[in-house]
């Protein structure tokens, strides 16, 4: 239990000086980016069938402190970038650090959620849904060297983030 206090006891940000280019890259670009990148990870669970929860749903993502904005639906089996003004079904809302611990494991959602380090919005039956996915998942295997990249940053933001 110490563990989860000391990386929830306070809530370091990205620092100013990396989180700035991130905020002047457009949006639409973000998105497509993961759009990209979630299609190759998710593979497997696309071809499965496991997220056509989010078929025709508008899910926003936001990094609060990297100004990152990315709006994912479900079209034809694939994610793709929503642009345009539709409106969100779902949003997630935290901070680099607290979307790292998520990816890394070493926060699960729940407790994330319930210290409000992870903020829900829009369709709750939608944000269950997510939160089941992402918990049944096991990406280690498939993450390799990106894994340990994202547990590098976890530690850089954790020491040195505001």
């Amino acid at each position: 239990m110490k563990q989860v206090s000391n990386l929830l006891s306070r809530a370091p940000t990205m620092p100013a000086p990396l989180a700035l280019p991130l905020g002047l890259i457009p949006s639409a670009a973000h998105s497509a980016a993961m759009a990209k990148f979630l299609n190759r990870l998710f593979a497997p669970e696309l071809a499965d069938g496991e997220l056509d929860f989010l078929e025709g749903q508008v899910m926003l993502v936001r990094v609060s402190d990297a100004r990152i904005r990315i709006r994912l639906t479900l079209e034809g089996g694939r994610l793709k970038a929503v642009s345009g003004n539709r409106a969100e079904d779902l949003s997630i809302e935290g901070s680099v650090y607290d979307f790292l611990l998520l990816a890394t494991r070493r926060e699960d959602a729940d407790t994330l959620f319930f210290n409000r380090r992870l903020r829900l919005g829009g369709s709750t039956e939608l944000g269950l849904y997510v939160k089941n996915f992402l918990d049944g998942l096991e990406l280690e295997g498939r993450l390799g060297p990106l894994l340990k990249v994202m547990n590098g940053a976890t530690s850089f933001i954790g020491r040195f983030g505001r």
